[in-house]
């Protein structure tokens, strides 16, 4: 199992202390240091069933810049949603937990996070 992390963000933090509470075995990704390619976005839009633009934190500075708001959310535009996660991946959204079974979650709930170690 893998959880993509940025430290500084609260909902990654509970995250980690919950899979350190229940014994999990996990590797830490930081995403902002280690930036996915569009492949990999790709892949874990797969593993989670969701767009882009599901997982894209519409609040932050870089999307208002970006006018995310405003850009189609449909299969031609899927690409340039990715292309905007892999140039500003403070845009996706955390914390993301690739579980062992090849499905993944966004984390951001105690529930998600045990749905993931129950996967793993």
């Amino acid at each position: 199992m893998e959880i993509w992390i940025n430290p500084a963000c609260s909902k990654c933090r509970g995250a980690l202390t919950l899979l350190d509470a229940e014994g999990a075995s996990y590797t830490v990704r930081r995403y902002l240091e280690e930036v996915p390619g569009e492949e990999e976005i790709r892949d874990i839009l797969g593993r989670l069933g969701l767009e882009p633009w599901d997982i894209t934190r519409t609040g932050e500075a870089v999307a208002g810049e970006l006018g995310l708001r405003e850009w189609a959310r449909d299969e031609p535009a899927r690409e340039r949603w990715i292309g905007a996660l892999v140039r500003h991946p403070r845009l996706i959204q955390r914390p993301i937990i690739t579980a062992d079974d090849g499905t993944a979650v966004v984390a951001r709930t105690d529930e998600a996070v045990r749905d993931a170690i129950g996967r793993s």
